[in-house]
Order: structure tokens, then C-alpha cells, then sequence
């Protein structure tokens, strides 16, 4: 079983190259990132002419998160329980679709980017990922054998090494202590990283900007994982970053993960 996440960042621009990734990957379920559309805009003509089904969430032109899957959609949950809202009035985003597909729990996440150290966005960010770690933490307890993958972009780095300058981001968010403080509790409630073994840094990212020439200038950014609980993480056997799918004209500023199950 092939399992990708992926910030596809406007699935409307990159359904073609959505294609591509499954079926150049061999691809069971693809979790997507930044659709940015509503639901009765999702293009799905293609996907069900090849055997996928669809799961997503999507409210406007921000945000989104989406399931693809041909092994099935079952139990699709949007939002997990305790997944906190933002703005003036506080609303729900389109930022978590769990389901479960081919008897693997998973979780297409979009974690809040934080926009700016003390701004509203920051604070609600380190409270997003609290209550996903209590949430999370609460699955386990519950079934210790939980087949469970939370993945996604999580707009956190959380070692210097998932950067590309350190000093460059002095000050700014994705690399600040509480930030990697709120990642490093999620593993700690036993969801472990399991891409990074097969693709060990420093200088492995999954992200870079637009600006500035980050691409080929190899300065990017580590922040898209695939966290699986215990009794999931036992069952991985491979994992890849995509690089490739950054090059190119119309090309996501985010790379796939891609992790394969025995």
C-alpha cells in the first residue's frame, strides 16, 4: 500500500499533475493540502474514471484539504473533535478531513501557518496543534494497536536542519521553540516521523518559495510529514520526497511525501 501527502496548492491549476503523481507513484490514497475551493468545485471527472474515490473539504478559495483514495473511503470525519476555529466570529477552516482507507486511518492536515510571532494566527496555531496532540493522544489510548497516519503540512521545521539558512529565520515563525515544542509533543505521544529515516538531511526539503529563485538555489524548507502511530509506523518499508514534482512550469511550491506499507 502507497500512501502520498502533498500541498498541491490549487487543485483546480494541478488536477493534470495530481494525475500524474498517482499514477506515477503507483499511488492507494493521496492526501492533498490547499485545494482552494469548494467542494462542488473539485475536478473529479479524471479521478473517477480511474477507480478513485474523493473525500473533501473545502469552504472558499482558502485553505482545503482533500482524500483520494482506490482502496476505499469509509467513516470520513471533517475536522477532528476538539479542532479549534479562528476570526471575528470564530469559524471552523477547511484544515483536517480524516477517513479511513484500506483499514488505515488517515488525516489530511493543514496546520495553521502563524503568519507572524505573536500575531492572532501564531497563538492559534500552537493551540491547533495542542488540542490535535490531546485528540491524537486520546486514539491510542483508546485502540493501542491503531493504524493511524496523520500527515500533511504541518508549517513547522522542526530541526535546524529542515531549513536552509538558520539565520534567516531568526524571528519569523515555523522555526520558533513553542512551534517545534507543540510538533515534538505529538511525537512524543508515540506518532513517529516516518519519512525521515529514508530520507535523512540536512538539506531534504518538501517546500520552496516562489521568490528569490529558493528552487534552484536549493533553499527550501522540511515542513510536509507523515506522522504514524505505532502499529503503522512497524508496517513502513519505504519512503521518498518527490523533488521532481517541483521543477517544471505550473509546479506546486511543495514537493509529495510518499511513504509505502508492506
Amino acid at each position: 500500500m502507497r500512501i502520498a501527502t502533498w500541498n498541491v496548492n490549487s487543485v483546480r491549476s494541478r488536477i493534470d499533475r495530481v494525475m500524474g503523481v498517482l499514477e506515477r507513484h503507483d499511488l492507494d490514497v493521496l492526501l492533498l493540502q490547499e485545494t482552494k475551493c469548494r467542494d462542488d468545485q473539485f475536478p473529479m471527472l479524471d479521478l473517477a474514471a480511474k477507480g478513485y474515490e474523493l473525500a473533501h473539504h473545502g469552504l472558499n478559495q482558502w485553505n482545503g484539504v482533500a482524500i483520494i483514495s482506490r482502496v476505499g473511503i469509509e467513516d470520513v470525519a471533517v475536522g477532528f473533535p476538539s479542532m479549534p476555529g479562528f476570526g471575528e466570529p470564530i469559524a471552523p477552516e477547511a484544515r483536517a478531513i480524516g477517513a479511513t482507507c484500506g483499514g488505515v486511518r488517515v488525516w489530511s492536515l493543514y496546520i495553521p501557518n502563524g503568519r507572524e510571532i505573536d500575531h492572532p494566527h501564531y497563538h492559534y496555531k500552537l493551540d491547533w496543534l495542542s488540542r490535535l496532540r490531546d485528540d491524537a493522544t486520546g486514539w491510542l489510548a483508546d485502540d493501542a494497536d491503531a493504524q493511524i497516519l496523520l500527515a500533511g503540512d504541518w508549517n513547522i521545521a522542526p530541526t535546524d536542519d529542515d531549513v536552509w539558512d538558520v539565520a534567516f529565520f531568526e524571528g519569523r515563525t515555523h522555526v520558533t521553540a513553542p512551534e517545534r515544542a507543540a510538533f515534538q509533543a505529538i511525537v512524543d505521544a508515540g506518532f513517529s516521523d516516518v519519512v525521515r529515516p529514508f530520507t535523512p538531511g540536512p538539506g531534504v526539503y518538501t517546500y520552496w518559495d516562489y521568490t528569490q529563485l529558493r528552487f534552484p538555489k536549493k533553499q527550501g524548507m522540511r515542513i510536509d510529514f507523515a506522522l504514524a502511530s505505532p502499529a503503522l509506523a512497524s508496517r513502513v518499508t519505504d519512503a521518498m520526497i518527490d523533488r521532481e514534482e517541483r521543477k517544471g512550469k505550473g509546479a506546486s511550491d511543495h514537493a509529495p511525501v510518499v511513504v509505502t506499507l508492506d
